[in-house]
């Protein structure tokens, strides 16, 4: 039997075939026999994805939490990469994104920073895609000269073999001085730099002289004890140095508006025989910058909904289908922002197996969420959804009976039916 499908007019008259039975020949006009089954393209008349809008959805793993998966050395990005082969846009940040001297190309994912991801959910900022970015960067003072070395030669060995546009850098006129610590309430790592005052200027140099309008960041952070470095090597605790790795981040995205990350500058640690993969990204060179620079070359830009100045094709908090979060950390600003959005709230998905530090839960927050066990379940609950399928409806007894509203129409109105 030969099955004839009549698909698209843009193959009239040609013939594809396939293996030594099938044969398909596309608009032409053939005699068929009884035996032949003729498909017309109008049966499918809402098959191109060009009559449904982008499916978006956001990843976010909190920076410095411990969290089980995304609190090591870019241990999350295997999830990006799986996320964004299902849905049409990702949007994440670079604690998903970062694996140190290690990336991703993902070209339907935006790289944004936490505290612009926290302004676009609660509906302040917009996200408009760029082509490219001129990327600067800032080296703190306080690098040694060898590492200096070793970070310049990173940026050009980026420039040369993948073509990334950093065009710049500048030094700070005075040592950052990087602080960091443990918050005993939380349990999650922060921290500070004595002098912000010198990097705002460093920014300020880039931006105006160079017209950058992405920066990378290299601090110098203090060298811990290899012993103190112990259980993150081992795929344990929590990344000591992330924390304020983000407070360094938000000082300059919030200042300027525009897309930066940071890579901190750290003496080689001795090698171990036994390292934890999930940390092994962190030490196969000497630097983090690779991944920032890849990252920003391409970062969607910042704009404020009130400037009046939205193009086509920026990207709005309303635009997001669903936002996937570990369990217990469901009380960041964005995730609050978009779990309580009252015009268009997004699917809330909870993962069990990604716990953290802290104690945010959507139970504890009183926020409607999926919770799924795994990000193999998190993946399949997206699918669904963007299927314009009920998850609930692909487990066993999901779907109960329909319900009666309680609200019922009276003579053209609404009337409530409780008392």
């Amino acid at each position: 039997m030969a099955l004839h499908l009549h698909l698209c007019s843009s193959f009239s008259g040609q013939e594809l075939v396939l293996g030594r039975r099938w044969k398909h020949s596309f608009p032409k006009k053939t005699t068929q026999s009884p035996n032949q089954l003729s498909i017309s393209c109008g049966t499918f008349p809402f098959s191109n994805t060009k009559f449904r809008r982008p499916y978006t959805s956001v990843m976010i793993v909190p920076t410095g939490v411990g969290a089980s998966i995304g609190g090591f050395a870019g241990d999350a990005l295997p999830v990006a990469r799986t996320l964004a082969s299902v849905v049409d846009c990702l949007i994440s940040h670079p604690n998903v994104l970062n694996a140190a001297m290690l990336y991703w190309p993902l070209p339907n994912v935006l790289y944004v920073e936490g505290h612009a991801l926290d302004r676009f959910a609660q509906g302040s900022w917009a996200l408009q895609p760029i082509h490219r970015n001129k990327v600067g960067l800032v080296l703190d003072a306080g690098i040694e000269e060898e590492l200096r070395i070793r970070h310049l030669q990173v940026a050009d060995a980026t420039r040369a073999s993948l073509g990334l546009p950093v065009v710049e850098y500048v030094v700070t006129d005075t040592p950052l001085q990087v602080e960091k610590w443990v918050d005993h309430r939380s349990g999650q790592s922060t921290g500070r730099i004595r002098h912000p005052d010198s990097l705002l200027r460093a920014v300020h140099t880039l931006v105006n002289h160079s017209q950058v309008n992405a920066i990378a960041v290299v601090g110098r952070f203090p060298d811990d004890d290899v012993k103190e470095m112990e259980d993150y090597r081992q795929g344990k605790g929590i990344d000591l140095l992330a924390g304020v790795e983000a407070v360094i981040s938000h000082l300059i995205v919030k200042e300027f508006q525009i897309p930066c990350a940071h890579a901190p500058a750290l003496s080689p640690l001795p090698l171990t025989l036994s390292l934890c993969p999930r940390s092994a990204a962190e030490e196969i060179g000497y630097t983090f910058l690779p991944c920032v620079l890849a990252g920003l070359c391409n970062a969607p830009q910042y704009v404020a909904k009130d400037s009046g100045t939205l193009g086509q094709g920026c990207i709005l908090a309303s635009d997001v289908d669903s936002v996937v979060i570990p369990i217990d950390a469901c009380g960041g600003e964005g995730t609050l922002a978009f779990a309580r959005s009252l015009r268009h709230k997004p699917l809330i998905i909870a993962v069990e197996e990604n716990q953290t530090v802290l104690d945010d839960t959507p139970d504890k927050l009183g926020i409607k969420a999926v919770k799924v066990s795994n990000y193999w379940e998190a993946v399949g609950v997206i699918a669904a959804h963007k299927a314009g399928v009920d998850p609930n409806s692909l487990r066993r007894n999901g779907i109960n009976n329909i319900r009666l509203s309680s609200v019922s129409p009276c003579n053209g109105y609404l009337a409530s039916n409780t008392v």
